[in-house]
């Protein structure tokens, strides 16, 4: 995979399109250590995520073969999934292919999701006998489950416009188009005030796992302390 960093934006880009762009070797563990950097120090605003050749990606490579070595190797997997939703950079994923697996996962936890109008989605792994535990850990953030439980149930595709529907994805593009949305969306973020959009991103999040009475106490702190930021900028 390729590490990008230009002024605000960091990119991850999969590059092993021979083998449908799946995430394999030390590519978690590499993007797990910018997220951590940037979760320290931040220093970019936006994280893009994208791909080369015609799939985005398939999923992850399974090099674990006893129990051992799979205890070591899905901790990493899920730290790094926990790691891209909760950043303070605002994620934004180019699906301009096919995403299953491991690999659509990946795209969900991005705070935008657009997705080429010719992509196939899917969460196959019933289909090979295994429960996609890890997917059904955040799946119910997104989508109400009676629409994802038939997804991870059976591992039938679904169509972007459908993904759309149920809220797993954020835009729908035309083919070839992903790249270009993305720019105009990136300049977007990249006009707001770096700090708000971070508290914003912060709040949202937290807002998600709390009750509505925390919430309500949370968002008192939250009001105060973003409007004596925005009173101290006006001086």
């Amino acid at each position: 995979m390729e590490i990008q960093r230009a002024p605000d934006v960091l990119t991850f880009t999969l590059d092993n399109p021979s083998q449908e762009n799946e995430v394999a070797g030390t590519m978690p563990d590499t993007m797990l250590a910018e997220l951590r950097s940037e979760a320290v120090n931040t220093v970019a605003r936006v994280l893009r995520i994208r791909a080369r050749g015609k799939v985005f990606s398939t999923g992850r490579e399974r090099a674990g073969r006893d129990a051992g070595s799979i205890r070591k190797e899905t901790p990493r997997l899920v730290e790094f999934k926990h790691a891209l939703r909760t950043s303070p950079l605002i994620s934004v994923a180019e699906v301009q292919g096919d995403a299953s697996g491991f690999g659509f996962g990946l795209a969900i936890v991005c705070a935008f999701v657009l997705v080429a109008e010719n992509a196939s989605l899917a969460f196959p792994e019933m289909t090979a006998g295994l429960a996609p535990s890890a997917i059904v850990a955040y799946l119910g953030e997104y989508a109400l489950p009676r629409a994802a439980f038939p997804l991870v149930l059976f591992g039938d595709p679904v169509s972007p416009q459908r993904a759309l529907q149920i809220g797993l994805i954020s835009q729908v593009c035309a083919a070839g188009q992903p790249v270009a949305e993305a720019n105009a969306l990136v300049a977007r973020i990249l006009r707001l005030d770096p700090v708000a959009a971070r508290r914003c991103k912060e709040f949202f999040l937290s807002a998600q796992q709390n009750s509505f009475d925390q919430n309500c106490r949370l968002a008192i702190e939250a009001l105060t302390e973003g409007s004596l930021a925005m009173l101290h900028k006006q001086k």
